[in-house]
């Protein structure tokens, strides 16, 4: 009798809690002006998830747990980890230059890149920019592309990276992105409703983006898939792969450890290089912060109008993730942590608006 009143106070408590988050969350987006969000927070099994808002504003239909957000760079993680299946399967040495592997069109012209290896993309130290052009538009694709810095000299963020390693582990697969992802991570974690490309079935229940004044955007039905930026989920789903990642599933375990170990200290590309961040390192596809809460991952999602985030912590296996379908997204970051984390310094919000 006993214990069941016991477990019957926790769960009342845990109720209790939920609807105070659930209150406090639904603040916050008014509070910063987002028009819907999906969070999930997950600690040691237990699990709480929010789907609050509306899909586009000024209509009805509101935000629920199946409702298709962009992820933006969040992708970029899933394109890691799919690498990282490859390089498991002996199909792709990390420390290999790439165009050893396929002799990619818009670096021909550039010397430097023959040093650039699949470590160095996924820690971000090629030394080639974010984006060398809008890459939405055609002239995109067949455009010459320069390193801005000397390979494995910094830090530097970059997508252009991540899409030299998309054809690379297409040309030696000879399967698009999309049929990868959905070979080592979609199919094998349970994640039916992502994808890299628009699927058709995305028109029935898929997020509008909103400008910072609150206003929607019209919705990007990405065509061809972009490991920096095109990737289409759900809350529930990126959770499933957050789950992953921090339990090393899928991955032999050194491979795992490449996740949770420094592969650079994340020094910036500055003239002269700015100082290290003892705080801040860059795994192999992951950022890693040392937090009042003890070691985390953490990664960001910006395409302007969706963002989103998520933060992991090993020791305690807790994980959280939010979507947002706003440019003012990210702003919950700091509140979103203390709300479900606790009250403590997490470094990495900092940290990335230092980076922009």
């Amino acid at each position: 009798m006993i214990k069941f009143l016991s477990i019957l106070l926790c769960m009342l408590f845990s109720g209790g809690r939920a609807l105070a988050q659930h209150a406090e969350l639904a603040a916050l987006l008014k509070k910063e002006n987002v028009a819907g969000i999906q969070l999930i927070y997950s600690k040691k099994g237990e699990t709480r998830q929010y789907s609050l808002g509306v899909r586009r504003a000024g209509a009805t239909p509101a935000v629920d747990a199946q409702t298709i957000f962009q992820a933006a760079s969040l992708g970029k993680v899933v394109l890691a980890y799919t690498a990282l299946r490859l390089h498991d399967q002996g199909r792709l040495d990390l420390d290999q230059p790439l165009l050893r592997y396929y002799p990619y069109p818009r670096l021909q012209n550039e010397p430097r890149a023959d040093h650039i290896t699949a470590r160095m993309v996924l820690g971000h130290t090629t030394g080639l920019p974010n984006w060398a052009g809008y890459p939405l538009a055609e002239s995109w694709k067949t455009s010459a592309l320069h390193l801005n810095f000397a390979p494995d000299s910094c830090w530097s963020y970059s997508g252009e990276g991540y899409v030299f390693l998309q054809k690379t582990l297409e040309h030696l697969t000879g399967k698009s992105l999309e049929q990868l992802a959905q070979q080592e991570v979609f199919g094998p974690l349970k994640m039916p409703n992502s994808s890299f490309t628009w699927q058709p079935r995305f028109d029935n229940n898929a997020a509008f983006g909103h400008d910072q004044a609150g206003q929607p955007t019209e919705i990007k039905r990405f065509t061809e898939a972009n490991g920096g930026f095109s990737l289409l989920t759900t809350a529930p789903d990126y959770h499933r792969f957050l789950q992953a990642i921090l339990h090393g599933k899928g991955l032999r375990p050194a491979t795992a450890k490449l996740l949770v170990a420094p592969a650079n200290a994340a020094n910036r590309c500055t003239t002269p290089l700015s100082p290290t961040d003892a705080r801040i390192a860059w795994a192999c596809g992951v950022g890693l912060a040392t937090t009042s809460h003890g070691p985390a991952q953490w990664h960001w999602g910006d395409n302007g109008d969706f963002r989103g985030f998520f933060m992991t912590f090993p020791d305690t296996k807790e994980t959280l993730l939010f979507l947002t379908n706003s440019a003012n997204g990210l702003r919950l970051t700091d509140d979103v942590l203390r709300l479900f984390v606790g009250p403590g310094q997490y470094q990495a919000m900092q940290w990335l608006a230092e980076e922009k």
